[in-house]
């Protein structure tokens, strides 16, 4: 083939590494990728289908990705990932402009999908192996900085909470074998990437189904001499052992960054979502991160208006934010995910309602930012950096306690030259809720 590509890359970093495995695939096969989708002969939109916002926005892309069929070089328009594997049918016959799909667990199958779309004249449609994980290492692309790269160790999940659509869209959980994951570490490392970061849906499970687990996998990846730094995304409370946080404390190229969605804290509402865990085990298991690990860094995402969650389920989940003062949060509001068992509960809360708890729960947060923030001046902290702000005047880069798109940025200013990738000390000398402003030292 020799197509010129273009690719939309939505939702999740999971999503992102699928990408950009189909990204390589395509260029193995004698394809050019292009950033101007008005030039694309192929335009992929890799969507999202996580929750309503989430699947808008992936429908909204289509749309737009379409209209380089009447205003550009678009010949075929390629839907993937987690919309086109939840809702393929519903896209064939509202979307007529989508030219083939293709299912989260055949993202491998890319140039078989748009050979046979540009061969058939009925859309091809690639769906439904949601188990599957493809063999072996495959090429990849790097959309992040090249220096960060994102390693997937699983896919799929069993947890099946009950406000969640995951298990249905990706599968049962399944890790990938320690070797493969540490010679993917290895290859990016070679190429110049200093930071992974290791995702799955549920990485503290990572192993238990091939009988290895999270821990030993680290112990691998930390004789990766050009790795300097290894995080990881995502920690759920009733998974995490003293094992597992003993030997992130053992080496300094573990970031001591907690990625732990908790969603809530009322022991109630807990049941009702399927969590595995209560307030007093997160608890627990917080405070032994906190003084296992030097400088430890615990961000979280909570659900607020989950059915059934009543003022005092709220205020109980206020007091729970209060007590454990989490570094970093995300609020989101309850979305009513079809087909799992929440969107059935009768006690739906109202739209109101799950903004003003998300709005109130987020000042708090604001202010405990700002409060731990403060606590920073003064310090030296390692800063990986990223780049330059024309608008401050001031370098800016991410310390061991900001991850990838999703934390604040570290400003500083230097009087020697820096280059994106480079991993200096900054001394900090001022902080607001998310960011922190300081001078390079020596």
């Amino acid at each position: 083939m020799n197509y010129k590509i273009g690719l939309v890359s939505l939702g999740c970093a999971k999503n992102r590494t699928d990408s950009e495995i189909m990204l390589a695939l395509l260029s193995d096969a004698g394809c050019e990728i292009v950033s101007d989708p008005a030039v694309a002969d192929v335009i992929i939109v890799n969507t999202c289908g996580f929750i309503d916002p989430a699947k808008q926005e992936s429908i909204d892309a289509i749309l737009d990705m379409a209209q380089y069929k009447e205003t550009g070089c678009c010949k075929k328009l390629i839907a993937t990932g987690c919309l086109a594997e939840r809702y393929s049918n519903d896209i064939l016959s509202e979307l007529p402009e989508v030219d083939a799909i293709l299912g989260t667990g055949d993202y491998d199958k890319i140039v078989q999908i748009i050979e046979a779309s540009f061969r058939d004249a009925a859309a091809p449609v690639m769906c439904g192996n949601i188990d599957r994980t493809p063999d072996g290492i495959l090429p990849r692309v790097l959309l992040t900085p090249p220096y960060t790269a994102y390693i997937k160790i699983a896919d799929g999940c069993d947890n099946r909470c009950t406000y969640c659509a995951i298990p249905m869209i990706r599968g049962k959980f399944r890790s990938r074998p320690i070797p493969e994951i540490v010679s993917e570490a290895q290859s990016l490392a070679e190429n110049g990437v200093k930071e992974i970061i290791l995702i799955a849906q549920d990485t503290t499970r990572y192993g238990l189904d091939i009988g290895t687990s999270l821990s030993a996998l680290l112990e691998e990846l930390v004789k990766i001499d050009k790795l300097e730094w290894i995080r990881v995304h995502y920690f759920y409370a009733e998974a995490i052992t003293k094992e597992l946080i003993d030997t992130m404390a053992r080496y300094d190229k573990i970031c001591n960054y907690i990625d732990m969605p908790v969603q809530h804290a009322d022991n109630y509402i807990l049941r009702r979502m399927a969590r595995r865990t209560n307030r007093g085990e997160m608890e627990e298991k917080i405070a032994y991160m906190r003084k296992t690990l030097d400088k430890c860094c615990i961000r979280t995402s909570i659900i607020v208006g989950f059915p059934g969650e009543t003022e005092e389920h709220f205020e109980n989940l206020k007091d729970f934010v209060k007590k454990m003062r989490f570094d970093r949060m995300g609020v989101f509001a309850y979305s009513r995910e079809e087909d799992t068992p929440a969107a059935e509960f009768p006690d739906q809360i109202d739209e109101k309602t799950k903004q003003a708890r998300l709005d109130e729960l987020m000042r708090l947060q604001q202010q405990i930012s700002l409060e731990l923030n403060k606590e920073k001046i003064g310090s030296i902290i390692e800063v990986l950096v990223e780049g330059y702000d024309s608008e401050s005047c001031l370098f800016y880069g991410r310390s061991r306690a900001d991850s990838l798109d999703v934390d604040g940025n570290v400003f500083f200013g230097t009087e020697e030259e820096v280059e994106p990738g480079d991993i200096i000390r900054v001394k900090i000398l001022d902080a607001s809720e998310y960011d922190l402003t300081g001078m390079r030292v020596d």
